[in-house]
């Protein structure tokens, strides 16, 4: 895995995104938005899984805590969506979590909610995993 391969897979995720938004626009339930963007990432040939359980270890012992990433696309990004209206602390917090709980280095939250998915809906970060890879 290199910062190219997930910035590339980052505009793959964002322009599907950006599709479903296109054609369902703002105001609908996030369940919705999951199972659209499932679909485009079948028509688009992007793997992935979808509300993946994340385990949780609390003390050396695996916690029954029904935790549920969005999206994990190509065992590497992290995708959360909502359909608020606004991203706020507690969604980059609960990116930042499941990142961790992953082991994955880099996320997006995609909310629905928006008029231009590009510009206000979307926010990507990274964690320290994402500093100890390769460029290219």
């Amino acid at each position: 895995m290199t910062k190219f391969f997930l910035k590339e897979l980052t505009y793959e995720v964002i322009g599907a995104a950006i599709e479903v938004h296109n054609l369902l626009g703002p105001g609908l339930l996030e369940s919705v938005y999951h199972r659209c963007l499932e679909q485009e990432f079948k028509l688009r040939g992007i793997s992935f899984a979808s509300q993946l359980k994340t385990p949780l270890i609390f003390k050396g012992i695996e916690m029954n805590a029904e935790l549920r990433c969005d999206f994990l696309v190509k065992d590497a990004l992290v995708v959360e969506i909502k359909s608020n209206e606004g991203i706020l602390p507690v969604h980059k917090a609960q990116l930042l979590t499941y990142m961790s709980l992953l082991e994955k280095p880099k996320g997006i939250i995609i909310n629905f909610n928006c008029t231009n998915i590009f510009h206000e809906g979307q926010i990507t970060m990274v964690n320290r995993l994402f500093a100890g890879l390769p460029d290219a």
